[in-house]
């Protein structure tokens, strides 16, 4: 039998009750034993729930990190603490998976992976879309060279009305940008991850606030508060990598269109291409002839599966866990989700200078 670690939870909100704390749950080989929230009452009621026995309750990250019983934080806060809170949880010789983006800047996200290196503690990001089972599919077809050389891909993160109106999402100092840094962010690491390219060249980016100053807007979790609405409303890039191959990525929560699609990625290869918008289709040429297969992915089973059924979060956590057990890499490592957050600061600075950022 595995080891069993102790964990601790800061911020204990949507993202902590929602994907972290119920996976987590369900694992033998963790126990929760420490929760800390500024709201304190968010934090008694997520112990209460989800924690072992005689768990603590926290206001202060910095008191509970100084207990040495815990072993792996997890960092579930506003973009703008994920870095400080993860450098001192690594610091204190904690492991930390730190929600995404990795940081509100690249320059905190280098920080963090600094850090990492220095206290030889493993560090992971939040980016659960590459545990889902089209995903874990199409990331053995690219392994495997079934695309060939992928040299264009697509990003996609478009949502036509959905805001998200709670919490601190259209706050720009808190959270460092809008649908870019929020749902974007996650569709860049999926097509980076797929091409398995992390060597961005120069970037061209645009943002727009042509949607968030309207009143009364239809949206999805009711009309939001034009005076709160701080971030952009839409952003999209183009990068072009050190091998040539070009990555347009598109984002938005708020966009008059009909093609909506969040956290998937077209793909074209020498060999052969791929999309996620409808399923997962792969296409190609034989013998002269055009060719489109769609994936039946409840038929075979996805790299780590071992017969259980799993949710993507449910997987996401196990891995994360056997990493850490078994000393290896985490599916998403430090110097992959730094990438993605350079990519997303050069797309933002663009925008403002109307130049290209060259990295």
């Amino acid at each position: 039998m595995s080891k069993v670690y102790k964990l601790a939870i800061i911020g204990c909100g949507g993202i902590a009750n929602g994907k972290h704390l119920p996976s987590l749950k369900k694992l033998d080989n963790v126990e929760i034993v420490a929760f800390c929230d500024i709201v304190e009452h968010r934090a008694i009621e997520a112990a209460g729930l989800y924690g072992a026995e005689g768990a603590k309750v926290y206001t202060d990250y910095k008191e509970l990190l100084t207990d040495p019983a815990i072993e792996i934080v997890h960092v579930c806060t506003p973009n703008d603490s994920h870095a400080d809170i993860s450098i001192a949880a690594l610091e204190a010789g904690k492991h930390v998976m730190s929600e995404k983006p990795m940081a509100k800047t690249a320059h905190d996200a280098q920080r963090m992976v600094d850090a990492a290196r220095r206290s030889g503690k493993k560090l992971t990001v939040g980016y659960n879309n590459r545990f889902r089972p089209d995903s874990q599919h199409l990331k053995k077809l690219c392994a495997a060279g079934e695309l060939g050389d992928i040299y264009y891909a697509k990003a996609h993160a478009i949502r036509r009305r959905a805001v998200p109106t709670w919490g601190v999402f259209l706050d720009e100092e808190k959270q460092g940008g809008g649908p870019l840094i929020d749902i974007g962010t996650h569709a860049l690491d999926l097509t980076l991850w797929m091409l398995d390219n992390y060597k961005p060249k120069v970037v061209l980016g645009t943002s727009y606030h042509k949607l968030s100053q309207r009143e009364n807007a239809a949206n999805a979790w009711g009309p939001w508060d034009p005076a709160k609405f701080t971030v952009e409303d839409s952003a999209f890039g183009m990068i072009v990598m050190e091998n040539g191959a070009t990555i347009v990525l598109e984002s938005s929560w708020a966009l008059n269109t009909l093609e909506v699609d969040e956290a998937k990625c077209t793909l074209s290869g020498t060999e052969g291409g791929a999309d996620m918008k409808n399923g997962l289709r792969i296409n190609g040429e034989n013998q002269s002839r055009l060719y489109t297969t769609e994936i039946d992915l409840k038929a075979g089973g996805v790299a780590f599966f071992d017969g259980k059924t799993e949710s993507d979060a449910d997987l996401e956590m196990r891995m994360w866990l056997k990493a850490i057990d078994e000393d290896t890499d985490p599916v998403v490592t430090p110097e992959q989700a730094f990438v993605v957050s350079q990519i997303l600061e050069a797309i933002y600075e663009s925008s403002k200078t109307g130049k290209a950022v060259y990295l």
